[in-house]
């Protein structure tokens, strides 16, 4: 009982804070769960059916502000979903430290981009929406997408600032996007992979399906009601602690 407490309580802060800031959720939750004695592919598997559930408390609160446009999200799912299953079929056979030391000094570079632009996704301005920008927006996606599938611990931060960077989001719709169409379908896609290629511990679950819908829909609130200079720090924190803690391993 002290065990399945304790794995709830991680799991709630962890999926406030991915919530809140678009991402990171693997930063405190993939790491406990290697910790308390899972393997890493095991681990990921877990963490990974776990991640649906943030997606779905998410969801609940986003899709009441209605923010969403079905078309955008379509070239998202497109774009996504099959980069998570290729990411996440082979991920099981290959080393992980090299690429995690890569993917740490990238997401560090993304907080200090995003601290060194004050104005940064402050504001909505939708650009690159059509022809070959768009393709190249997509074909991002897809590679964010891979990453997603393989590496868990921060990805879904990549495509919030490349939802804002490139798509001209403001921050708040950015995490919007990330947590509905990256929390629910694309870890929905590798969860189903890593389950049918792999194992998931079952027994810790629940907990971690509590926490996450709960701190899910916690983190969306406090995002939707702070706004995006709040999302914007949140995100830098968690961008440069999972950039720091990635390559420190």
């Amino acid at each position: 009982m002290l065990e399945q407490v304790l794995i709830f309580a991680i799991s709630l802060v962890a999926n406030i804070f991915s919530a809140a800031s678009g991402g990171g959720a693997g930063l405190i939750q993939l790491p406990v769960l290697i910790f308390l004695g899972l393997g890493f592919s095991v681990a990921l598997a877990t963490h990974k059916v776990a991640t649906v559930a943030l997606g779905i408390g998410a969801t609940v609160r986003h899709l009441r502000e209605s923010h969403l446009e079905r078309e955008f999200a379509l070239l998202m799912l497109l774009s996504g979903v099959p980069g998570v299953i290729l990411g996440a079929s082979f991920i099981l056979q290959v080393p992980d430290r090299l690429a995690q030391v890569l993917l740490g000094a990238l997401t560090l570079g993304l907080g200090v981009y995003s601290l060194l632009s004050p104005q940064l996704g402050q504001h909505y301005r939708p650009s690159h929406r059509s022809g070959a920008a768009r393709l190249l927006g997509a074909l991002v996606l897809f590679a964010i997408g891979v990453l997603n599938g393989s590496l868990t611990s921060g990805t879904g931060l990549f495509v919030t600032l490349w939802l804002v960077r490139w798509f001209g989001l403001d921050y708040q719709r950015a995490v919007a996007y990330t947590l509905v169409l990256v929390g629910l379908f694309w870890n929905g896609a590798g969860a189903l992979t890593l389950g049918l290629l792999g194992n998931i511990h079952w027994p810790w679950l629940p907990a971690l399906l509590l926490g996450s819908v709960l701190g899910g829909y916690a983190g969306a609130h406090l995002a939707i009601v702070k706004g995006n200079r709040l999302i914007k720090r949140l995100f830098e924190i968690v961008t440069l602690l999972i950039g720091l803690k990635l390559i420190i391993g």
